[in-house]
């Protein structure tokens, strides 16, 4: 296997984990009695949150609605098309 195709293959999974734990941090966002240091959700909120806090300092919660996940989204997304996409700059 070359390099570059493990590379791809391992950019691909992590831009994707990523994605959907952000999307899973969208829903936990809709439910603000949950106590994200406990054992399922921390799995959620522990590699997420690195990212959240520094744009939460740039982008206020907006009607008391957090939309930094929202943001993290379309940013993981983007990153995953510009280099993983059909015409990406890695394939």
């Amino acid at each position: 296997m070359e390099t570059s195709t493990v590379i791809n293959w391992s950019l691909g999974i992590f831009l994707a984990v990523m994605t959907v734990l952000f999307i899973f941090r969208i829903v936990l966002t809709w439910y603000p009695q949950i106590n994200l240091k406990q054992f399922p959700y921390s799995l959620v909120a522990f590699p997420t949150e690195p990212f959240l806090a520094p744009l939460r300092k740039v982008i206020p919660p907006i009607g008391g609605v957090d939309i930094t996940p929202i943001i993290w989204v379309g940013i993981f997304t983007l990153i995953r098309e510009l280099l993983l996409g059909q015409q990406g700059l890695l394939t």
